[in-house]
């Protein structure tokens, strides 16, 4: 009996393994060339570009030799017959950036200035805002020949996207590259990855059963604003944090707390998120007047653009996505796929945070369960 079990689990292995060594380049398949801004683009046209395409961000290219990269990186594309460099990928900018710059009140207090300021800003280069959120400080990039294992290394970090060159002359290098030339590149992020290993269930085996407690992917620490947080300083607050969404919590009559800042949310009703996804599916104009409302009725509103509608074109209240912990991982990870969100929110019996489950949780919790199983560790 113990010997069939272990040749059981020693052909469950075996199946991982083969399949952790697919690489970044198997991945790319169903995607098309990098989408891109230059450098001289407006604020303005760098959302529209958002909104177009609907991502979260995009990489910033510019003319080469007159620009140094975020991080140092020398990051170019080149013309793939002649080798002659045509750009340099400068940075990242996301909506995280766009949302930070907005914000920023230049120790202003005032919100009817950051309004009538606001076209102003959008039409500002989008050079000049690279770096204001952690993702634009640096760029990264993965040969397309990285196994998945590497690749949930770096993903495991926090990096939420890497930039992949195809056509590559260092077909032999795998993992994180710093300098690179390429004649074309594609994106990769997270959320591909786990989509990926969505799509390739039955090759992870029991490791999708193990709960988001077992398995060690539940974040304890969550912060929140409250349900009078105004839209301006909850993108205050993401910018201070670093972070990308917050829960909205029923806001405390048992004592005083400052509405601009961000709370503990640990053990308080969430009744919504705020997220700078969420700033894509805004128009300037609408932007303009949505700003000094609460986060709570931005959301409503936000969530009518056509950006979020159903493919019947059908409104629907915006879905706050959340699980217990004892929920399996293959659950988490088919809300997140499906929903198409970077965060669930942890509740327990009574509806009260507990915590989170982010992207990179699930990554790196995935991947050290992974070399446990495959006998690497």
């Amino acid at each position: 009996m113990q010997q069939r079990k272990d040749e059981q689990e020693a052909t469950a292995a075996k199946t991982t393994l083969r399949l952790l060594e697919k690489t970044v380049k198997d991945m790319l398949v169903d995607q098309g060339r990098l989408v891109e801004v230059p450098y001289t683009a407006t604020l303005g046209d760098t959302m529209n570009a958002l909104v177009a395409n609907k991502v979260v961000a995009l990489p910033v290219a510019a003319p080469p030799g007159q620009w140094i990269g975020a991080g140092g990186s020398m990051i170019l594309e080149s013309d793939k017959q002649t080798g002659a460099v045509r750009k340099h990928y400068i940075g990242m900018v996301t909506m995280l950036d766009i949302a930070a710059y907005i914000a920023d009140d230049d120790g202003s207090n005032d919100q009817t200035t950051d309004v009538a300021n606001l076209e102003k800003k959008m039409m500002v280069p989008v050079s000049s805002i690279i770096g204001r959120s952690f993702e634009g400080l640096s760029l990264w990039t993965l040969n397309p020949n990285t196994n998945i294992l590497d690749c949930m290394e770096l993903f495991s970090k926090g990096i939420h996207r890497a930039l992949v060159p195809m056509d590559s002359q260092m077909e032999n290098i795998q993992g994180v590259e710093l300098v690179e030339s390429a004649s074309s590149y594609k994106m990769l992020t997270q959320m591909d990855l786990l989509k990926f290993l969505k799509d390739h269930a039955s090759e992870l085996g029991e490791i999708l059963s193990s709960s988001i407690k077992e398995i060690g992917c539940l974040n304890q620490n969550v912060y929140a604003i409250t349900d009078r947080t105004k839209v301006i300083d909850a993108i205050k607050c993401l910018r201070t944090a670093l972070l990308n969404a917050v829960p909205i919590v029923e806001s405390s009559n048992d004592f005083e707390e400052d509405h601009r800042q961000l709370v503990d949310g640990k053990g308080r009703k969430p009744i919504g998120t705020f997220s700078a996804t969420d700033l894509r599916g805004c128009h300037l104009s609408a932007l303009q007047t949505w700003l000094p409302l609460r986060a709570l009725e931005f959301t409503e509103l936000v969530s009518r653009s056509p950006l979020f509608a159903s493919k019947e074109g059908v409104w629907a209240p915006k879905e706050m996505v959340s699980c217990q912990p004892q929920a399996a991982l293959a659950e988490v990870i088919e809300k997140i796929v499906s929903k198409h969100v970077h965060r669930v929110w942890v509740v327990d019996e009574q509806g009260l945070l507990a915590g989170l489950v982010s992207l990179t949780d699930i990554v790196g919790a995935l991947r050290v369960s992974l070399l446990s199983k495959i006998g690497v560790m």
